[in-house]
């Protein structure tokens, strides 16, 4: 008997991993974004087994924008470096700063929704002017003043937490500016929540109010965090690409974003070179509309108004 009970709470947790699951992967936008995704981590993973190191103008050994052939499957750029190698390398530039920045963002939205849902008053207030300022100004327009003026004051050269300064602002400014969405989504749920009976009971019992809001609400926050978290990647590709494609960039790491700019700056459009303009700004559609469907087809499941019963 004892067994059984204490097999039960295991039981309930795989049953409901289980339907999660299905319900999920039952939706043709979840299977299409999970497939993209998987693609782009495996480009961002090992980018020197499927194309060799960052070819750079001394190692490039094509012509100058030569249009795609057997040597070189994406052609190549103003300088005869392989596209298809820049591409791939810049995958993992491109998706290790989107990601790092959202999950700063996320950290940043959670703390002051949950914290301004939990307390009101005052609190809730000030809080709320602020996400209100953060979230009327386009997070591109700030991190588009705020980058710039940051590098000017620390340089360009050296490595912070091993990424080049540029990089590091950029990651840094768009998790700073982006967070104003998730954290009115959090501050919406945790108003819900913090009237519940298990809240209720939690104060009854004297504890205290950190460990409610970590212990109790942030728990039930999960599923909103994480279905608006894969909108907010999408939404930090595409402001690293527009900061970078401005020439905020590295192009001793280049991302997607550097790869438009420099072939911008090559006249690629004018030349005729639809390859160097066309392979990254692909990859960034594709991998922002795999965020996009990843994160439809969760709010799909975690909210049951939005299911479609057949």
């Amino acid at each position: 008997m004892s067994k059984s009970t204490s097999q039960s709470p295991l039981l309930i947790r795989a049953q409901a991993i289980k339907a999660f699951l299905t319900h999920f992967l039952g939706r043709a936008g979840a299977q299409f974004g999970l497939l993209g995704l998987a693609f782009f981590l495996v480009l961002a993973a090992v980018p020197d087994v499927l194309v060799g190191p960052l070819e750079t103008a001394a190692t490039g050994t094509g012509d100058f924008l030569a249009p795609p052939q057997w040597q070189h499957l994406l052609g190549t750029d103003e300088v005869g470096k392989d596209v298809l190698n820049l591409v791939v390398h810049g995958a993992r530039v491109s998706l290790t700063i989107a990601l790092l920045a959202t999950v700063l963002s996320l950290i940043l939205g959670t703390t002051i929704g949950i914290t301004s849902g939990y307390f009101g008053g005052t609190v809730d207030v000030w809080l709320m002017r602020l996400t209100d300022f953060f979230f009327v100004l386009p997070s591109f327009l700030l991190a588009l003043v705020i980058t710039p003026v940051v590098l000017e004051v620390i340089g360009r050269r050296g490595d912070i937490l091993g990424f080049r300064p540029s990089l590091f602002i950029i990651i840094l400014v768009i998790g700073l500016t982006s967070w104003a969405f998730v954290a009115r989504i959090v501050r919406s749920q945790t108003l819900s929540l913090r009237e519940r009976q298990f809240v209720d009971r939690a104060r009854v019992v004297g504890t205290s109010d950190l460990n409610i809001m970590v212990r109790h609400l942030l728990p039930n926050l999960v599923p909103q965090v994480a279905a608006n978290g894969a909108l907010v990647v999408a939404g930090a590709i595409y402001t690293e690409t527009a900061l970078s494609f401005l020439g905020l960039g590295d192009p001793l790491q280049p991302s997607w974003g550097t790869l438009l700019s420099l072939a911008q700056r090559a006249g690629a459009a004018s030349a005729g070179a639809w390859w160097y303009l066309g392979a990254p700004g692909i990859c960034v559609l594709m991998v922002s509309l795999s965020f996009v469907l990843i994160g439809n087809a969760l709010d799909d499941t975690f909210n049951p108004r939005r299911r479609v019963i057949p």
